[in-house]
């Protein structure tokens, strides 16, 4: 797509635009066709996006100048309005021939593929119509508005690429109407660029520039440099605040104009783009074209009106403001914006910070540094300057909760509470001050503990009768606002029994019983109360304590087992557990 500086959402486009041009390749399906023409959509989208934005920044101008005074100071100022509409529309009139001339190849395309029948009447949102919204010259910013969904032969790439390039990627036929597109394209780049930084600016500040065409390039920084070189060539003298923007302009609306295709060398842009492209996807790239330029002209409108201010400095108010994240990580980066509530566009404002980089760029001051191990304070002076050369400073102060960086994995498979258990719960909420936990189908109380040396804050939560149990995360930031963190569900189970540690019983001295969770995270201590033993078909044989005496199986034979009760007490509550006994010698 276009070279130079692109907005997330243009790369997101170009590389899908190239991904399914070498899926196509490969195979064309109705899956990938229809792709091209959701991205043809978007692209659309796009394009009445920045004709809209190119749009609201004349109508200030247009507007202002309506609104000046006719005083000396309003017919200055008037006249300088009316000069910026004049570079501005200038623009216009060239971009307006370049969208008809894109507008006119898509209609011819679609035409010689579908019928002209296909293009001849224009259906707003008819899902069975091509045309939605044909060209109207008395919008020539606006380009049409086509929906490629209906269009039968989605697949065709013989008329594309034979109206386009011709026959040969490796030659592109000059008779052929990719040949004016090419020129248009870079036509426009010229002009932009040029009508955008040539100007005079009071009596003392005449700004010129000559652009030279550049189409190869390593890479974007080679781009860059080149450009760069270009503006500051001799003869050319381009305002500094400009630079950044002519730049961009340049720099979007600038194609490697040859490079190697799959094992062909030095194949032009038009080859590459149009080699056996499918008709939704050359209506596409013809589309996108017109975007760069829309997007390109809403650039040059809104540099020219920046030439035309809106206010005379005139607030009698000044008030300092920071903004930036309330809490952080260790080891995260923080990033303060402080700058003042009104400021002069024409001025950056001084700012400094007790700590951090400061950056200034467009009226706003960037401060970036690492959060530390505790709670951060920083804080600086702003100074702005007036008309009159008299500076207004103010004081600025933020505050940063520091928190630890935190993770978690859960196993929802292992989602589990247990009735009669202390579940212990530790909620955690990266970027919150403090957190918290709503309990339904249960209850909880607040706990620290300490487990093998590390110590915990959190509640402990007593499930209900229930067979789940539902838990909501909040967290507080620092200005004491609460969020929810969604609600997590968790089975609930009884505890598990325990199991006797030692089985055996000896003849000569009986058995202390130890109760024990075996294969079990859980920790838990059981009291063993007493119980019963019953030897073959005897009566059963009580004891009290958790030691089973010798002569409650002095009758018995060594080898044998026999059956007991045993009572205890302990995690999970009072209950009963049935075991069998090896009578030992």
């Amino acid at each position: 797509m276009a070279g130079g500086k692109e907005t997330p959402r243009q790369k997101m486009i170009g590389l899908m635009y190239l991904v399914l041009t070498a899926l196509l390749a490969l195979n064309v399906s109705k899956q990938i066709l229809d792709a091209f023409v959701a991205i043809e959509d978007n692209i659309q989208r796009g394009s009445v996006t920045q004709f809209d934005r190119g749009e609201t920044a004349k109508g200030t101008l247009i507007e202002e100048l309506s609104s000046v005074t006719k005083d000396e100071a309003g017919r200055a100022k008037a006249k300088k309005i009316k000069k910026y509409l004049a570079m501005i529309n200038k623009i216009d009139k060239n971009v307006g021939v370049f969208i008809k001339y894109v507008d006119d190849l898509k209609t011819d395309l679609i035409s010689k593929v579908e019928g002209p029948e296909a293009v001849a009447t224009a259906k707003p949102n008819d899902k069975e119509s091509v045309v939605w919204k044909k060209y109207d010259s008395k919008t020539p910013l606006l380009p049409a508005r086509f929906y490629l969904q209906a269009i039968n032969q989605k697949e065709n790439f013989d008329v594309p690429m034979h109206e386009i390039i011709g026959s040969e990627i490796a030659k592109i036929d000059p008779t052929k109407k990719g040949k004016k597109l090419w020129e248009l394209y870079k036509g426009l780049r010229t002009s932009i660029v040029e009508i955008s930084a040539n100007y005079k600016e009071g009596e003392k500040s005449s700004w010129k520039l000559k652009v030279k065409e550049i189409n190869g390039y390593k890479d974007f920084q080679d781009l860059e440099k080149q450009i760069d070189k270009m503006f500051k060539a001799p003869g050319n003298k381009v305002n500094p605040e400009d630079m950044e923007a002519l730049l961009s302009i340049y720099q979007e609306l600038t194609k490697q104009e040859f490079a190697d295709h799959h094992e062909a060398k030095n194949i032009h842009w038009l080859g590459r783009t149009f080699d056996h492209a499918p008709l939704v996807g050359a209506i596409a790239s013809l589309s996108s074209m017109q975007n760069e330029i829309l997007t390109a002209r809403a650039k040059a409108v809104n540099l020219l009106k920046s030439k035309v201010t809106t206010g005379e400095f005139s607030f009698n108010k000044i008030q300092q403001l920071v903004s930036g994240p309330g809490v952080a990580t260790q080891g995260e980066e923080v990033e303060l914006l402080v700058t003042m509530a009104a400021y002069d566009s024409d001025k950056n404002p001084v700012v400094t910070s007790s700590t951090g980089n400061v950056e200034i760029k467009e009226g706003i001051g960037r401060i970036k540094m690492k959060a530390g191990n505790s709670d951060m304070k920083i804080n600086g002076k702003v100074t702005i300057v007036n008309k009159s050369g008299v500076p207004y400073s103010r004081d600025w102060e933020w505050k940063v909760a520091v928190v630890k960086a935190q993770g978690s994995i859960s196993l929802p498979e292992m989602a589990v509470l247990y009735r009669g258990y202390d579940n212990k719960v530790v909620p955690v909420v990266a970027g919150a001050v403090s957190s918290d936990i709503q309990v339904a189908g249960g209850s909880k109380r607040a706990a620290n503990w300490n487990d093998e040396g590390v110590s915990y804050s959190g509640y402990i939560v007593t499930p209900g009768a229930g067979t789940s149990l539902s838990m909501t995360l909040t967290g507080k930031d620092k200005d004491g606002k609460s969020k929810s963190y969604g609600t997590f569900k968790y089975r609930v189970k009884p505890f598990p029994k325990p199991e006797v540690l030692d089985a055996t019983i000896k003849k000569s001295s009986g058995a202390r019983v130890t109760l024990v969770l075996k294969n079990s995270p859980l920790k838990a201590n059981f009291n063993v109360t007493g119980g019963e033993i019953t030897i073959g078909n005897d009566a059963p044989i009580s004891f009290n304590g958790s030691v089973i005496p010798a002569a409650a199986v002095a009758k018995a034979k060594a080898g044998i087992k026999v059956a007991a009760v045993i009572k205890y007490n302990g995690t999970g509550g009072a209950s009963n557990l049935e075991a069998v006994f090896t009578v030992k010698p």
